[in-house]
């Protein structure tokens, strides 16, 4: 008798140490032993919880179906479950969200078996967790109705600038609006795409150029000839981020093509936008059939090699190579693998 009086001193002083909820229980389900913790989480006392059957704990609300099918059925079948989460309101405490671990516990030579059941408190956690889940719900909202604005802006900005062109004497001041009336749109067409995929995601680069280029073409402010222009994009994704700055660099090179590469006669003028992914990185390139860049040095640090394309080219970590000719010009933008 004395044996297993200081057995059991023994099991409950080592279920004290336990920082989580313990209970020990035998055979038949009783309370063997309780850890400080469960009683000051559940607040109860030793007399209340000892020696009885666990579902007569308390009020009754330990009689949980989700706590019997475990204990009943799960254990019995496995010894063991791990994380097993279970809902119960308690009239002492509350509502409480419980992870539960069991372990049954076999003794050499004898029939009798003892289970361990941790309860962890993860109430607030759950609670945490659905604040932050409601949270990002709130933030999606407010960053789709700023996306909406932006987008209104953008298009009456746009409108200003293409009334302001139609309206100026002087060339030059219709050119420089007329530029940022297209770079306006691309930052529209821009905004409108990453809109749909979403911030933080990956973007598809082929459809991504495809409809950056059709706005391009739609927003030609004065078109004195035909000039195809075409994207062949093979698969590959890069994150919006990235997509954002690749949007810029092809809007002001395709600009820059439309401007200065092509000369008054030419009937046949075509532009074409490729992306390549490869083992070791990308390739991005804008190429023209035009004249090439050898009579138009005074375009070289403002056209097709702007700081402009290679300030994105360096936040990219890529860099820029130009080839240029009598047959055309091609700027490609060059991303190694990380």
């Amino acid at each position: 008798m004395d044996n297993i009086r200081d057995g059991g001193t023994l099991a409950q002083a080592l279920v004290d140490t336990v920082r989580e909820s313990l209970l020990v229980l035998d055979g038949d389900l009783r309370v063997v032993a309780a850890s400080r913790s469960f009683y000051a989480t559940f607040q109860t006392t030793p007399a209340e919880t000892q020696g009885r059957l666990v579902y007569d704990l308390g009020t009754g609300e330990w009689n949980n179906a989700a706590l019997r099918e475990l204990l009943e059925r799960i254990i019995p079948e496995h010894g063991v479950m791990d994380h097993f989460e279970v809902e119960q309101d308690f009239p002492t405490i509350g509502p409480r969200t419980m992870l539960l671990n069991a372990r049954k516990v076999f003794y050499q030579g004898d029939l009798n078996t003892t289970l361990l059941l941790a309860i962890e408190d993860i109430t607030d956690r759950r609670i945490a967790e659905r604040l932050l889940h409601s949270l990002s719900e709130q933030k999606d909202m407010l960053l789709s109705e700023m996306s909406h604005r932006v987008a209104n802006s953008l298009q009456i900005i746009a409108s200003i600038l293409l009334l302001k062109a139609r309206s100026v004497q002087s060339e030059e001041t219709r050119g420089h609006l007329e530029d940022a009336h297209r770079r306006v749109m691309s930052v529209a067409s821009l905004q409108q795409h990453l809109k749909a995929t979403g911030m933080g995601e990956e973007v598809e680069l082929g459809s991504y150029l495809k409809k950056l280029c059709e706005a391009l073409s739609g927003s030609m402010v004065r078109e004195q000839r035909p000039i195809a222009l075409s994207v062949e994009a093979g698969p590959g994704s890069v994150h919006s981020e990235q997509a954002v700055s690749i949007g810029l660099i092809v809007t002001e090179l395709v600009i820059n093509a439309l401007k200065y590469a092509f000369s008054g006669d030419m009937t046949e003028g075509r532009v074409v936008v490729s992306y390549e992914g490869k083992e070791r990185g990308w390739i991005l390139s804008v190429s023209d059939n035009g004249g090439g860049m050898q009579e138009k040095s005074d375009q070289k640090s403002t056209g097709l090699g702007t700081a402009l394309v290679k300030a994105l080219a360096q936040q990219l970590e890529a860099k820029v190579d130009v080839k240029t000719g009598d047959t055309g010009t091609i700027v490609s933008i060059i991303h190694p693998k990380a």
